[in-house]
């Protein structure tokens, strides 16, 4: 009985351990687009939070596009989020890797968790990512998706706790919907009509907009009413209490166990 309950309170213990936290994004949080060149748009493209760049400093295309923030091109706090961006590239980049994943992974129903492709991705189709908690793709090279691909969202999972960490530079394909923060190290480019909920945050490079619409999760512009959390939210909490309290008293348990 002895080391049944040691090896459960390991075992429980293991799992809290491993579970990932979100990449915290720091300022960087407060962009729908932030680019390292320039942001260029054609067409209606609308952009829900802030819009910056740096060092570089060109804007263009808006109007006709719109930005529900601020524009940022060039400014102190353009540059305070690149640097708070490169430290949330650097952190998803630096998780342990994760369920190896290669080629296209549409067609694919994930859960919460970290997966590493040491080359490129993709998405044809649609990817459904279900279940509360955090998602981080560590890419080596570039990330697709295919015109027409969606990812979709399930199980109380939602685009602030998806992370696409690029090693090179993405592309949404024409009308494609992706969730989740992008992370690129070089470009983004949202062809016509693909719609991002969530944030096209580029290192080095330039983000490209063609009649976009990019809705940072809790952004600024109107938000919905609070709601009651979900099942699932409260579960998250519990867990938490319970990871805490084992972390706490898991000494005193086996200090207890060596006098029997």
């Amino acid at each position: 009985m002895k080391r049944l309950a040691v090896l459960a309170v390991y075992a429980t213990f293991s799992v809290c351990l491993y579970a990932q936290l979100p990449v915290p994004l720091g300022s960087a949080a407060n962009f729908g687009v932030l680019a390292g060149s320039t942001v260029t748009n054609t067409g209606a493209t609308v952009v829900t939070g802030s819009l910056g760049v740096s060092p570089g400093s060109a804007v263009t295309g808006f109007p006709p596009g719109t930005v529900i923030g601020t524009i940022d091109a060039g400014d102190a706090t353009a540059a305070q989020a690149q640097v708070d961006l490169t430290a949330a590239y650097n952190n998803a980049a630096g998780r342990p890797a994760g369920t190896s994943v290669a080629g296209d992974i549409g067609g694919q129903t994930l859960t919460p968790g970290v997966y590493t492709s040491s080359s490129t991705l993709g998405i044809t189709g649609n990817l459904t990512l279900t279940g509360a908690g955090v998602y981080i793709f560590q890419i080596g090279s570039g990330l697709t998706t295919a015109s027409g691909s969606q990812v979709i969202l399930a199980g109380g999972a939602t685009a602030d706790n998806i992370f696409w960490q690029v090693g090179s530079s993405a592309t949404l394909g024409t009308t494609s919907i992706l969730y989740g923060n992008i992370l690129a190290q070089a470009s983004i480019t949202e062809n016509t009509g693909a719609v991002l909920h969530g944030r096209a945050l580029a290192r080095t490079g330039a983000v490209t907009l063609q009649g976009n619409t990019d809705s940072s999760p809790g952004g600024p512009g109107p938000q919905p009413p609070p709601t009651t959390p979900a099942p699932s939210s409260i579960i998250l909490v519990g867990i938490g209490l319970a990871c805490a309290a084992l972390y706490l008293g898991r000494e005193r348990l086996l200090r207890r166990m060596r006098r029997i």
